[in-house]
């Protein structure tokens, strides 16, 4: 809701997409500095214990934006300030959770638990937009951050009544060395580093979610539209993990996430094109359903690009490069946020659009040809027996 609310208010005092694309401008450098010290803290500590002061930190930046938001004037520097600070937080928490699951579950499950994982993922994804959209047109800002403030307290429960996650086989301290441990790991590793490389290049080129609120607004009719924007990605992604358990049976799953991040960047182009209609407003839910399959084509991506991770690193240095992945997918986006703004004030949101899921598209040939080794990797050679995955592409 938070990530709905905090750049509708940005668009809401500017009125320019830009000043929403430097949100994310913002967020970068916090975030990957929070997702390298999560990922060794991770190693290092009870992960439980780094879960719950992760979201203790969360719940405070989100209380100090319901209070910037309830004073006579909102500032919008802190808006930049918070959002900041909950993007550290929030790439101290990410690599925390992910590294968590694989100790979690057996070895031949970890497809299927990391599919459920982005089953409940994208289910907040669709939930979280659909409320804050109805909240702010509705009601207010102010309220859509104070009903997110009382969200954690399902979180910080949960964490409560889990048992200890111990790292195993670490006996690293966090800090510089450890995270520099973690990186060396990448070295001659072109499949694990491909899966972070295809993963920029959707998100940079193919992420229009900064161009939201002016779509809406200028396009689609109004500001009803921004919640449908916001969860229509999410709501493909939900039906995508819902429907992944034939994603366990792929054996080629570097080159499945190729043909997955092709197709996240047609569908986004092909929603360009719909908003660039004249019938635009009347044709929001064939716009949304484009933007349903790309975030379908993004969770199978996501799926086999976190399988090719986790089951590549040992845990010991497991929170270390779930950072690197987290700062890769939480940070890419960020960037595609000044990306799309950059580009719409130089033409529109609508072209930004369209020229942003085609580079993604030509991304990936480029990606395909220097990293040859990723879209070689198979589930077979890395350790995987199970007579349900298949050997056929």
């Amino acid at each position: 809701m938070t990530a709905v609310a905090a750049p509708v208010q940005v668009y809401q005092l500017t009125g320019s997409s830009l000043a929403v694309g430097l949100l994310g401008l913002v967020q970068l450098p916090l975030l990957i500095v929070g997702s390298l010290l999560g990922g060794s803290l991770a190693d290092t500590y009870d992960r439980r214990k780094v879960l719950l002061v992760a979201q203790l930190l969360l719940v405070a930046t989100t209380v100090g934006l319901a209070l910037n938001t309830v004073i006579g004037e909102p500032r919008l520097w802190a808006i930049y300030v918070l959002s900041g600070l909950a993007a550290g937080f929030s790439g101290i928490d990410h690599p925390t959770r992910s590294s968590s699951v694989p100790v979690l579950v057996e070895r031949r499950s970890l497809p299927a638990a990391l599919a459920l994982n982005q089953l409940m993922w994208q289910l907040g994804l669709i939930v979280g937009p659909l409320v804050a959209g109805l909240l702010i047109a509705q009601v207010s800002l102010a309220a859509t951050y104070w009903l997110d403030v009382a969200t954690y307290a399902a979180s910080i429960g949960a964490l409560l009544a889990m048992r200890p996650i111990i790292p195993e086989g670490s006996a690293e301290r966090a800090g510089r060395a450890s995270i520099l441990a973690g990186v060396h790991f990448l070295k001659g590793r072109q499949a694990l580093q491909g899966t972070f490389v295809i993963d920029i290049n959707a998100m940079v080129f193919g992420m229009p979610r900064a161009l939201f609120p002016a779509l809406a607004v200028q396009v689609f009719g109004g500001e009803d539209a921004i919640g449908p924007l916001y969860a229509a990605p999410a709501a493909g992604a939900f039906a995508g993990a819902l429907f992944s358990g034939w994603l366990g049976r792929i054996d080629a799953q570097g080159r499945a996430v190729l043909w997955s991040v092709l197709a996240w960047g047609g569908a986004i182009a092909g929603f360009g094109v719909v908003a660039a209609l004249p019938s635009a407003e009347v044709l929001l839910p064939l716009a949304l359903a484009f933007l349903a399959v790309a975030g379908a084509a993004d969770v199978v991506s996501a799926v086999f690009r976190n399988s090719i991770l986790q089951l590549t690193v040992p845990d010991r240095l497991r929170g270390r490069l779930s950072a690197v992945h987290i700062a890769v997918v939480t940070g890419g986006p960020r960037l595609g946020d000044v990306e799309a703004g950059v580009v719409a004030a130089l033409t529109s949101p609508v072209a930004s659009v369209i020229t942003g899921g085609l580079a993604c598209m030509a991304g990936v040939g480029v990606v395909a040809k220097l990293m040859p080794a990723m879209g070689a990797w198979r589930l077979s050679r890395h350790g995987v027996v199970d007579a349900d995955v298949a050997t056929a592409d």
